[in-house]
């Protein structure tokens, strides 16, 4: 018994005993013969595992369950299936054992075979091959060159009218002009750029304010956005006149 890995690799070895195809195997005799070794085993007084007389019991209701014929209400597996099991578990065993002969009488490196002594040197030539048209080469050149290029923003600075600029230009003007006078003219006086007449247009209605505010000008618009007109007053005049001297 010493020399079956278990139960199931004595079977194996008596299955090959009978030189018949496990697919093709009298499982009946096979059981048979398994049982009778066990009964020589146990006739000798051999210790025997566990596992040897598990499968022998295993044995003993598989043929029964072959020799005696099914009874109904009886929901387990038929012996049929159980035969196909165990041909399955032999088969497998039987594979992994032929892989694992195979694999040891394989050549083994430094016993069967040997590595050359000195090994022969393999000059590699490798030629480079570009498949790239002309408009790729001068996209990526362009790109590159993109990369490359350091560009400078330079945001020029806006040029504004301050409240202080706006208010004596206004003083000057009104000074000048003792009528109504609309704020637009104020800023004809002055050749002005678009984006600086926004600048002067608002810093001259924030001055003309301040300078209501303080009694210097009247202001008066006749409907919502109608141009605005505006009138120096008499403490104008005399500021103008302070300024002046």
């Amino acid at each position: 018994m010493q020399g079956f890995e278990g139960p199931l690799d004595l079977l194996l070895h008596l299955a090959r005993n009978q030189r018949v195809d496990l697919a093709r195997i009298s499982v009946l005799a096979l059981a048979e013969q398994y049982l009778g070794f066990v009964e020589q085993a146990r006739a000798l007084r051999l210790e025997l595992a566990a596992d040897y007389l598990v499968m022998a019991a295993w044995l003993a209701y598989l043929k029964s369950k072959l020799l005696i014929p099914k009874q109904q209400g009886d929901d387990g597996a038929t012996g049929e299936e159980l035969v196909a099991s165990l041909q399955f578990r032999l088969k497998r065993l039987e594979a992994m054992r032929d892989a694992a002969a195979a694999l040891v009488n394989r050549h083994r490196l430094g016993r069967d075979v040997f590595p050359r002594g000195m090994p022969e040197m393999v000059v590699v030539d490798r030629a480079s091959r570009f498949s790239a048209t002309l408009y790729d080469l001068l996209s990526a050149y362009a790109s590159q060159r993109q990369r490359q290029a350091v560009s400078q923003v330079q945001i020029e600075k806006r040029s504004v009218w301050s409240l202080k600029e706006a208010r004596t230009a206004l003083v000057r003007l009104m000074g000048a002009v003792g009528d109504w006078v609309s704020l637009d003219r104020f800023l004809i006086d002055y050749a002005l750029s678009p984006q600086e007449r926004a600048s002067a247009l608002a810093s001259s209605f924030a001055a003309c304010l301040e300078l209501v505010r303080e009694g210097k000008l009247e202001v008066r618009q006749n409907a919502p956005f109608e141009p605005i007109y505006m009138r120096a007053t008499r403490e104008l005049d005399e500021f103008d006149e302070d300024e002046n001297a």
